[in-house]
């Protein structure tokens, strides 16, 4: 393999997995307080909607972020009131927002583009690629991404060093593994599943904004593309620990972006066999991996106080 053949795919395999990465701690804020969300691929789908919209309609990539920060938080909020505060079973709860994302935003990308969207195209995020290392060999994609991507990577200490190190950490951890104990030493449940659930939301729409503002330029709907459940099956693989969530995304990116340059090279297979690579190895992943992963004790359970 070429040394250019060698960086583009490193480049590919950054780009496919920076939504995923950003979509993954944010499931495993959200599972160390004990809640499935499987709400993910909504939140992604909501994220990107609004970034485009929004950056499109003001002129502004930042405000286009910050419009996905704040409807990823909203459907974070939405999904906790069910789930946290009126105890409703999470998979129904998710797969009902997922639902309601996917609707949402098919009628108000008509309403507000009208059927074709031709003119939902715009510039995009710029890439800030940093002096000197940039230009290194296979290496340089890793210093010559977006903003976003910058902070995805940035994430995976910070998240994994709060959990493990922060007292807030402890707390959220406790709530995942025994809310009653966690009670009585004075925590308020329902209040950090709500906060969980909050931060999970933001970071997924983060990922769909990377989508819509920093990869492809334009919404179409269903772009997700079931990015969210693999969000969830990389935080299995991962072992719910940020650096091996971070490995599984690059993995999981590094499939993606194989099915680009497999088709790129006109091999005579159908294409659909190279669309397919991303799923099959989720469902591959999850067979190896779901029965082996411990995960936190009251994960998915409802909370009476």
């Amino acid at each position: 393999m070429s040394a250019d053949l060698a960086a583009a795919l490193l480049a590919s395999t950054l780009t496919m997995a920076v939504p995923l990465l950003l979509a993954a701690l944010g499931e495993l804020i959200a599972e160390r307080a004990g809640v499935l969300n499987i709400g993910l691929e909504g939140m992604l789908l909501g994220g990107a909607f609004a970034a485009l919209t929004v950056a499109l309609l003001s002129g502004s990539v930042a405000l286009g972020v910050a419009a996905a920060l704040a409807v990823g938080a909203g459907l974070g909020g939405l999904l906790a009131l069910f789930v946290a505060h009126w105890n409703a079973n999470q998979v129904v709860a998710g797969t009902a927002l997922n639902l309601l994302a996917a609707g949402i935003t098919g009628v108000a990308y008509r309403a507000v583009f009208g059927v074709t969207g031709a003119a939902l195209t715009i510039t995009g995020a710029p890439a800030l690629p940093l002096p000197g290392l940039s230009t290194l060999p296979v290496l340089g994609p890793f210093f010559n991404q977006t903003l976003i991507g910058y902070a995805a990577f940035a994430l995976v200490p910070v998240v994994g060093g709060w959990l493990a190190y922060s007292l807030g950490g402890l707390r959220l951890r406790m709530v995942g593994e025994n809310p009653h104990a966690a009670e009585t030493q004075g925590v308020a449940v329902r209040r950090v599943r709500l906060a969980a659930l909050v931060c999970c939301g933001m970071l997924a729409a983060a990922g769909g904004a990377f989508l819509s503002i920093a990869y492809a330029n334009t919404f179409v709907e269903g772009m997700s593309a079931g990015r969210g459940f693999i969000a969830l099956a990389i935080v299995i693989v991962g072992r719910r620990s940020a650096p091996g969530i971070m490995v599984a995304a690059l993995c999981f990116g590094f499939a993606t972006a194989l099915q680009f340059h497999f088709q790129a090279l006109g091999l005579a297979v159908p294409f659909q066999f190279f669309l397919i690579l991303p799923y099959v190895l989720t469902l591959l992943v999850l067979a190896g991996f779901a029965g082996r992963a411990a995960a936190p004790a009251a994960l998915g359970q409802p909370y009476e106080r």
